[in-house]
C-alpha cells in the first residue's frame, strides 16, 4: 500500500473498475425490482440495502481515484496516493455497522453479496447458461480457498472443513451436469452457501486488520503519550519553580494504564483512556506553557519600555527605580507575576504620563 503503480496497470484497473462498477449497478438495480415484489420482500429488505451500500462505498472510492488520476496527468506521488486509495481501508458498512475493508475486499464482497440475492430470489444470469455458472461458482470456491489460508489457526480447521463441503459438493455438480441430470434446484443452495461462506471470510479477515490496526495504533498511542507525559512533566516542574502562582493541572501516567489489550471490548476502552491522557496532557502543557510565556511576555515588556524611556524620558530616575524592581522580579524564583505585572504596568502609566 502507498507504493507507486505504473500508470498503463492503473488504466486498464481503473477501465475494469468503471465497467464492473456500471453492470453491478444495474444488476443491482433487477435485484431491487425483483425483491420489492418477491413475497419475502421484508426478508430480503436487509440484504439489498447492505449490497446497495457496499456498491456505494466502491463506487465513492472509484471517484475519488479518478479525481487523482486526473485522466492519466499523474506522477509518482499521485499513483502512490492511488494505491493507498486502492488498498486503504473504505466504510462498506450498512444498516448492520460498518466495516473498513480494501477496495479489492469490496468487490469481492459485493460479487458475494450479489450471488446471495440471485439465489434467494430464484434469477439465474441472463447471459450465463448453467456450465458458465458452475465455471462462476468453481472460482468462487478456489477464492474461498485462498481465504481460508490466511485464517488463523485456532479457526482454520473449521474454515477448512466449509471449504471441502463446498469442494465436494461443486464437483458433485459438475458431474451430475455432465451426465445431463437436472441440477438447477442445488445450485440456488449451493450459490447462497457458498456465498455466505465467502463473505464470512472476507469480513472476519477484514475485522482481525482492523483489530491489528486498533492494536498498533494503541501502542503507538500509547509511546508518544509516554514521552509526551514525561516531557509536560518536566515543563510542570519547571513553571513551579520557576513562577508564582502556578498551574495545580495533574499530569496523567499514561503507564497506570497498563499494558494494552488484545480483546476487542477491552481495546476499545483502552483506547478512550487514551484519548482522555492525551486530552488531558494538552491541557497541562497549554496551561504550564502559558504560565511561563506570560513571565517572558512580561519581561520583554519592561525591556522594550526602557528602550522607549530612553529616548523620551532618559534620566528619570523613578522609571529608573521601577525598572531596577521588574529586573530584580524577573530575576527571582519563583517569579511573582503579579508582582511583575504590576510593576509593567507601572512602568507604562508612568511612562505615558511623562510625555
Amino acid at each position: 500500500m502507498g507504493s507507486s503503480v505504473p500508470a498503463t496497470e492503473l488504466l486498464s484497473f481503473l477501465t475494469a473498475l468503471g465497467e464492473w462498477r456500471d453492470r453491478r449497478k444495474a444488476e443491482l438495480d433487477e435485484l431491487d425490482q425483483a425483491a420489492l415484489h418477491s413475497p419475502d420482500a421484508d426478508a430480503l429488505s436487509a440484504d439489498v440495502v447492505l449490497s446497495m451500500a457496499v456498491w456505494k462505498a466502491v463506487s465513492d472510492r472509484y471517484e475519488l481515484i479518478l479525481v487523482t488520476w486526473d485522466s492519466g496527468r499523474v506522477g509518482q506521488k499521485e499513483t502512490e496516493r492511488i494505491s493507498t486509495l486502492i488498498w486503504g481501508g473504505l466504510d462498506a458498512g450498512g444498516a448492520g455497522g460498518s466495516l473498513a475493508v480494501s477496495l479489492p475486499e469490496a468487490c469481492k464482497l459485493s460479487d458475494a453479496l450479489a450471488s446471495t440475492l440471485r439465489a434467494k430470489l430464484a434469477l439465474d444470469p441472463g447471459d450465463a447458461d448453467r456450465a458458465a455458472r458452475l465455471r462462476q461458482l468453481r472460482a468462487q470456491v478456489e477464492r474461498i480457498s485462498d481465504l481460508v489460508k490466511l485464517e488463523p489457526a485456532n479457526v482454520r480447521n473449521d474454515a477448512l472443513a466449509k471449504h471441502h463441503d463446498l469442494d465436494r459438493r461443486l464437483t458433485d455438480l459438475a458431474e451430475r451436469n455432465k451426465r445431463g441430470a437436472d441440477i438447477g434446484g442445488l445450485i440456488g443452495p449451493f450459490e447462497i452457501d457458498a456465498a455466505k461462506v465467502e463473505r464470512d471470510l472476507i469480513v472476519g479477515a477484514a475485522t482481525r486488520k482492523e483489530r491489528a490496526a486498533d492494536v498498533a495504533r494503541a501502542r503507538s498511542l500509547r509511546s508518544e503519550l509516554e514521552a509526551q507525559g514525561t516531557a509536560v512533566r518536566a515543563l510542570a516542574d519547571k513553571a513551579v519553580a520557576t513562577v508564582s502562582p502556578a498551574p495545580r493541572l495533574a499530569v496523567p501516567d499514561v503507564t497506570a494504564l497498563g499494558a494494552v489489550p488484545n480483546t476487542p471490548a477491552e481495546l476499545e476502552k483502552y483506547l478512550t483512556r487514551l484519548d482522555a491522557v492525551r486530552r488531558a496532557l494538552g491541557q497541562a502543557q497549554a496551561a504550564y506553557g502559558a504560565a511561563l510565556q506570560r513571565r517572558d511576555e512580561l519581561a520583554q515588556l519592561l525591556d522594550a519600555y526602557q528602550v522607549k524611556a530612553a529616548s523620551v524620558a532618559a534620566g528619570n530616575e523613578d522609571l529608573a527605580e521601577l525598572y531596577r524592581r521588574g529586573r530584580a522580579a524577573i530575576d527571582s524564583e519563583p517569579v511573582d507575576l503579579r508582582r511583575l505585572g504590576a510593576l509593567v504596568a507601572a512602568y507604562q502609566a508612568y511612562l505615558e504620563g511623562t510625555r
